[in-house]
């Protein structure tokens, strides 16, 4: 085992992300499997990559700005997982804001973002690359296009990782976000560990082509995962990872302050929907409501005009609650039938 190189030249900063404006451009590169080079060496391991456009540094496309107030605590941890060049694995209630800080970081450093929402079906290597088996043989059936399947490239298509990790070659950072792992089944996170630890990968059904970061800490891409304790993840892929729990904010302040982030203005209202959901909060509920709720149910109220008094009958509950039992028990305790 030797130690991990420390890269502390990028960093992320509340204070700089505030300072943003609501929309910036960055530029991004839209890497493929290439055809092979002519003047490649026979067996040259050398990276086979293109960039779709003649001048790659030419493509720029335009974010908006993410709505994110992160803690100091979660802060550091970003920094931490940037500085070693390792995921970080985000845990915490649904609707806490696990998934959007990819969005925000991304925007913040001016990074194109890679994003891979994991389903049951999703398999480690998608992350890396898809191979068209099906296409190559239905293309080699046919007359002239049966020309097009003799190099396997044309139906190799990198992932999101595989993007990242290639468009490192090219002088280019990414940030990657693997939603929700705990989706998938126990193979996944350990099908990784290779690719996370050395942030390279070959494809097995062409060998010759081969994708790596290489030696550049400040080229290692931002990765971002997210789990929510459906499953446990095994212990070699958490020695991988730096770990963060977002917590809940709860108090009227830090609620407050979210809210003002989503431009809710309207601060009775919002002084009352706070009071209401930690009211909430304190049930014995089955799924406690979680900061998106609490967004979805505001942003409604107000678009409405409904009045702080109208929040006493407990209304537009579907937004905050999710289970006929959870919401018998919150008009029992809180409303009016």
């Amino acid at each position: 085992m030797s130690k991990r190189s420390v890269d502390t030249s990028t960093s992320f900063s509340t204070i700089a992300y505030e300072s943003l404006p609501d929309s910036r451009e960055i530029e991004t590169l839209e890497v493929t499997v290439s055809q092979k080079d002519p003047t490649q060496k026979e067996n040259s391991e050398t990276l086979e990559v293109t960039v779709s456009q003649k001048d790659p540094t030419q493509k720029r496309i335009t974010i908006e700005k993410e709505p994110y107030l992160p803690d100091d605590k979660l802060v550091e941890a970003v920094n931490l997982a940037i500085a070693l060049g390792r995921p970080l694995l985000l845990q915490g209630e649904p609707g806490c804001g696990k998934t959007r800080l990819a969005y925000a970081v991304a925007y913040a450093l001016g990074l194109p973002l890679e994003v891979s929402y994991i389903k049951s079906t999703s398999r480690a290597k998608d992350l890396l690359y898809t191979y068209d088996a099906v296409n190559r043989l239905y293309d080699a059936q046919l007359g002239a296009e049966g020309q097009r399947s003799r190099d396997i490239r044309n139906y190799i298509q990198l992932g999101p990782l595989g993007r990242a990790i290639a468009r490192a070659q090219y002088g280019r950072r990414s940030v990657v976000l693997i939603d929700e792992i705990d989706k998938a089944d126990l193979d996944f996170p350990n099908d990784l560990l290779w690719e996370l630890d050395r942030l390279e990968f070959r494809v097995t059904e062409a060998p010759d082509i081969y994708y790596a970061v290489g030696n550049s800490a400040a080229l290692r891409p931002i990765m971002f995962v997210t789990h929510n304790e459906e499953k446990a993840l095994p212990t070699a892929f958490l020695r991988r990872c730096i770990f963060h729990y977002i917590q809940f904010p709860e108090t009227e302040e830090l609620l407050q302050q979210v809210l003002a982030t989503h431009q809710i203005s309207n601060q009775e209202l919002s002084e009352k929907a706070i009071e209401v959901l930690l009211k909430l909060r304190k049930l014995d509920l089955s799924k406690q409501p979680g900061l998106s709720e609490l967004l979805d149910w505001v942003g409604y109220l107000e678009a409405v005009k409904t009045s702080p008094e109208e929040l006493e009958k407990l209304p537009y509950l579907g937004a905050l609650l999710k289970q006929e039992s959870d919401r018998q028990r919150a008009m029992e305790a809180l409303g009016k039938q």
